[in-house]
């Protein structure tokens, strides 16, 4: 699957949050990241990014695609 995560998380956790993400996917710009996931791959990288963010404070949105075929970029 194909996987674009976008956040917004407090100053404190940006890097954190970012390491993790770039663990699975690439960084594209300043709080995106996109790339292709296995299943398994997917719930790591949730679970991870979970214990570093304060739900109540942080955003962390993932848009999951069939493929990177679905995805026209401008």
């Amino acid at each position: 699957m194909y996987v674009i995560m976008v956040y917004d998380v407090a100053v404190e956790r940006v890097a954190r949050v970012l390491r993790v993400g770039r663990k699975y996917l690439t960084w594209v710009q300043n709080s995106v990241l996109e790339g292709e996931l296995t299943g398994s791959q997917f719930e790591r990288l949730k679970a991870e990014v979970r214990e570093v963010i304060e739900e109540s404070e942080d955003s962390v949105v993932f848009y999951r695609l069939r493929s990177r075929d679905w995805v026209e970029r401008q």
